[in-house]
């Protein structure tokens, strides 16, 4: 079984502050979380650090359905109607995990950005983010896929701005939609430092 996640604010700010090796080179700034919504996000934190984007994808899938709470926990998935009142502390240390680990390339507001420059018209969003390709077969548009094989780029080198993380339509577009109109992004509350 896997080890169970402990609420841990100081974990938290010590993890968002760097590796250990960062802070026998210089100091760096003070990173002050006081509530993390009660996740642990020391393994997403590993993952985008050491590049593992697709590990990390997958984690903050985890926290998201960690951070809507036990429902979503036994279902193993998030509604759509949970994702505009995720905690605001918890889902902001996350994006801002990703802002810094991918250089200002991935993350939720990466994609609102997006979303808004194609006026919400997802298979636009789509095609802008790289999450069309073109069939082999028929040579015809279609969304990637990411079970079996993965068609997802997880590298920084090959994803286009706002890549990831990914979120699943497969029951539709409602939960990106919420997710980006989270009222958390029309403040700078969010923001950190690190």
């Amino acid at each position: 079984a896997a080890p169970a996640r402990r609420p841990h604010a100081a974990r938290l700010a010590a993890a968002l502050a760097g590796p250990p090796q960062a802070m026998e080179t210089g100091p760096r700034p003070a990173v002050t979380i006081e509530d993390a919504g009660g996740i642990d996000p020391t393994p997403l934190i590993d993952q985008l650090r050491a590049g593992d984007f697709e590990a990390a994808d997958q984690t903050t899938r985890d926290l998201l359905i960690e951070i809507a709470g036990a429902d979503a926990t036994k279902r193993g998935y998030v509604y759509w109607t949970e994702a505009r009142t995720l905690d605001a502390a918890a889902l902001g240390a996350v994006e801002n995990l990703w802002l810094h680990y991918s250089d200002g390339k991935f993350g939720y507001t990466v994609q609102k950005d997006v979303w808004r420059r194609q006026k919400g018209v997802f298979d636009r969003f789509c095609d802008k983010i790289g999450w069309t390709t073109k069939d082999e077969v028929t040579g015809q548009a279609r969304k990637r896929r990411w079970f079996g094989q993965s068609e997802f780029f997880y590298t920084l080198q090959e994803a286009p701005k706002g890549h990831l993380p990914l979120t699943s339509a497969l029951r539709g577009t409602q939960l990106l939609k919420a997710l980006l109109q989270h009222p958390l992004w029309e403040t700078d509350d969010w923001k950190r430092d690190l």
